[in-house]
């Protein structure tokens, strides 16, 4: 049973979760390219435009020719030009959580998990694993040859950035965020993938009761196996870390030992966002930029560090320069969500944690 106090917060750390993840997502977007957008370059360009260390969204272009190419949605997501947050997958699939709760409950099935992608999601706003799984629940194929026929994608980060509503809606209980994350999860991945998604929950469920992000991490090591490499390269982090060395060089050391796994594979991507968690120590603009400025898949990183931020701070504790431009307002391409208010996500989630308790 999760400690008293969690009742009490729980609306101010739900809303600081659904606000942490949003803005997270917008602060990486622009650069969401991993094998142009690399630890370095993203620091290259974030000097040029005098913007170290980072604070705010990521300035916009000094020219439209400085060799520095954001991707084609940075108009609507750096600082000074956003009016909400833009449309993107990292956000679609929290918005599909609640939905998936609200209508299946706690008990739903894999099954029902893909009978939901088919109602609610656009097939062209799947990617990697996600697009394999729809296509092969499209031809008739069920869990969990939908996540094993034809999918090279298996052990890549969609399911874990698929997992905060489960951790939001167990507050406290990370094994149990994290049973529902696997039953999620299954329907398009196997090993690590499945083990990024169930780490996740945990450590945003971990993350409302933990008195230290340090806490909410070992949590959460908690509910994988740890002989996995994830669980083994989650470890490392927090080892250079524990020794005091530079987040710089500890990125530098886990870059070289995850080498050819892939830019969007879920063990280095967790290893930059451990890192970003562990160096920005509970802050919550230190712990999206670090998690950010750390390269790879920027934009579901930082939307994941920005849940965990926002749910251990709560949302009182997330600097306005993140919040107001976001006008409360999502852009969605699940299906009757588009323009969804952030407080309405945030009450809504808290109805079904409240459940939990």
């Amino acid at each position: 049973m999760p400690p008293a106090h969690t009742r009490t917060d729980l609306p101010d750390r739900i809303l600081g979760g659904w606000q942490g993840r949003i803005a997270g997502n917008m602060l990486g977007k622009p650069v969401e390219q991993g094998e142009v957008w690399t630890r370095d370059r993203i620091d290259r360009y974030l000097r040029q435009a005098a913007a170290l260390p980072l604070t705010d969204y990521l300035p916009e272009p000094i020219t439209e020719h400085d060799g520095f190419e954001l991707r084609p949605e940075w108009r609507q997501c750096v600082r000074g030009r956003i009016h909400g947050s833009c449309r993107d997958d990292d956000v679609d699939y929290a918005i599909l959580g609640l939905d998936l709760l609200e209508t299946h409950g706690f008990g739903f099935s894999t099954e029902q998990v893909g009978d939901l992608w088919l109602l609610r999601l656009p097939y062209l706003q799947t990617f990697t694993a996600e697009r394999a799984a729809y296509r092969n629940l499209a031809n008739g194929l069920k869990p969990p040859l939908t996540a094993t026929y034809d999918n090279p994608y298996q052990e890549w980060i969609g399911a874990l950035i698929r997992a905060d509503i489960h951790g939001w809606t167990c507050p406290g209980l990370p094994r149990r965020a994290a049973s529902l994350a696997r039953r999620d999860a299954v329907l398009s991945h196997t090993g690590n993938g499945v083990y990024g998604a169930m780490w996740a929950a945990a450590l945003i469920a971990a993350a409302f009761t933990a008195p230290t992000v340090r806490h909410a991490i070992e949590e959460a090591l908690a509910v994988i196996p740890a002989s996995s490499r994830l669980a083994r390269t989650v470890r490392r982090v927090v080892s250079l870390h524990d020794t005091r060395m530079s987040w710089e060089d500890t990125l530098t050391t886990l870059t070289e030992e995850t080498a050819g796994m892939g830019w969007i594979h879920t063990v280095p991507n967790a290893a930059v966002l451990t890192a970003g968690l562990l160096y920005g120590d509970g802050d919550f603009t230190r712990t999206i930029a670090l998690t950010v400025r750390g390269g790879l898949d920027t934009d579901s990183n930082g939307a994941t560090a920005g849940s965990v931020a926002g749910v251990l701070g709560g949302a009182a504790a997330i600097p306005q320069q993140w919040t107001v431009p976001l006008e409360d307002t999502v852009r969605s391409a699940v299906f009757g969500f588009d323009g969804v208010r952030i407080s309405e996500l945030a009450e809504r989630t808290l109805r079904l944690a409240e459940h939990q308790l």
